[in-house]
């Protein structure tokens, strides 16, 4: 299943809607090699790195991704499924 399809299945919403303004991106920089709006642009390539990243598993970014999409996108839940996803795939 691809990554976009994961977090649509597991939150409802559909990443799709990322428009790549990057206004999500947070100044978290020591705890991402990644920027949030890269992040989502990788889900949407179905780029499996976004699995790996520090990003992804940094909990100081995942509370800061709460609100961080002005366009309505959950981030937070986004980042959970994703999260999830990379636990279930990795047999964790």
């Amino acid at each position: 299943m691809s990554l976009r399809r994961v977090i649509r299945a597991a939150t409802g919403q559909d990443v799709h809607a990322c428009h790549a303004c990057f206004d999500c991106d947070i100044p978290l920089a020591n705890e991402m090699d990644v920027p949030l709006g890269s992040l989502i642009q990788m889900v949407l390539q179905n780029d499996e790195e976004a699995l790996h990243c520090r990003t992804l598993w940094s909990d100081p970014v995942l509370e800061a991704s709460r609100g961080a999409c002005k366009r309505g996108i959950n981030l937070h839940a986004a980042m959970l499924a994703l999260r999830e996803e990379s636990m279930r795939r990795n047999g964790a």
